[in-house]
């Protein structure tokens, strides 16, 4: 799981530009079956049926990742920047990023006001004002640099104490390593046909799952992504615990039997697990694939995250595993 969640981490793929990514997830899917491109940027791979009377089951989440993209080039050769996705300006001041411009990756350091220099109450710029300084003049960056490049925050991926990791991207490619593994414990299902989607644009509206759930039309879908785990300065009631399993969501968009059917599972093998309540929208991509076509029965299960939309994000290796055995029990244990 480990080496899977590190290529998938590492890939680029900031929202509205996720090719690197795809890259990556095509080489991990291509064993399991036909693998397509969608026309919006996700990736589909269709594992073999045995008989296509089957339920079809789709399993998916979100590949792009949170970041910046370059709006202007000032005089002074700053990279003025746009977020894609929720950046969050406070963990943003100060940060190293990358610069991707074609083959090239640009270092910089997004500015940050000195403490000496402040009044103590303004707070950093917001994420469409933040300014990146890559240290080149004007002509020398509008050599190198297009507008609409993207731009990551730059972190390793490590190994924490225990099996838990930190690494940038973990929302979701923490759920796509969950999609990837539980299509590997599914390759020889005969209760039902299997399909994986790895969606675009999540962070941006969702585009990647509205498209491909009418491509795929599937009967069934379990949604992967990410949900709040606890932290010292957090409410438990708003948070899961870090190492306890994964989430089965319980909304209104979803349906109700999929959700118990999962919590079931989970109590007769012996899954450990949590439950999220949601009285709206889950605010994932199960609220666009839910409504598809004539409807699709939807569930989401997300993975206990510390530190969502910033560079340190943290998570449980046996989480992801334990999320990945979940959806495969439950579809392979037959869903009609």
């Amino acid at each position: 799981m480990q080496q899977l969640l590190e290529k998938l981490c590492m890939a680029i793929g900031v929202s509205g530009d996720e090719n690197d990514a795809l890259d990556t997830a095509e080489q991990l899917l291509a064993p399991l079956g036909e693998i397509e491109r969608t026309a919006s940027h996700s990736i589909i791979c269709r594992l073999p049926a045995a008989d296509e009377k089957l339920p079809h089951v789709m399993l998916t989440a979100h590949i792009d990742r949170i970041g910046l993209m370059v709006t202007q080039i000032t005089d002074k050769g700053f990279i003025k920047t746009a977020s894609c996705g929720g950046v969050d300006r406070r963990s943003a001041s100060g940060a190293r990023v990358t610069v991707h411009a074609g083959d090239k990756k640009i270092k910089g350091v997004v500015i940050a006001t000195p403490p000496h220099l402040s009044d103590g109450k303004s707070l950093p710029p917001k994420t469409d004002g933040m300014t990146v300084d890559v240290g080149l003049t004007k002509e020398k960056a509008k050599e190198l640099i297009s507008l609409g490049d993207r731009i990551t925050f730059d972190a390793p991926f490590t190994n924490l104490l225990g099996d838990r990791v930190c690494a940038p991207a973990l929302d979701d490619r923490s759920g796509c390593a969950a999609v990837i593994r539980a299509a590997q414990l599914l390759r020889d299902c005969g209760k039902a046909r299997v399909s994986v989607a790895l969606t675009s644009q999540e962070e941006s509206g969702s585009a990647g799952a509205k498209t491909s759930a009418f491509i795929l039309k599937p009967d069934y879908a379990f949604a992967v992504d990410v949900s709040f785990a606890m932290t010292p300065d957090s409410d438990a009631e708003d948070c899961a615990e870090l190492g306890k399993g994964p989430m089965v969501g319980i909304a209104p968009i979803l349906d109700r039997k999929l959700s118990k059917l999962l919590i079931d599972v989970a109590k007769r093998r012996n899954i450990p697990y949590q439950t999220e309540i949601m009285a709206g929208s889950t605010g994932t991509d199960a609220d666009h694939i839910a409504v598809s076509g004539v409807g699709v029965k939807t569930a989401v299960i997300s993975i206990p995250l510390r530190f969502m939309h910033t560079a340190g994000e943290v998570a449980s290796l046996a989480d992801i595993e334990n999320t990945a055995k979940l959806i495969a029990e439950t579809v392979g244990g037959g869903l009609c």
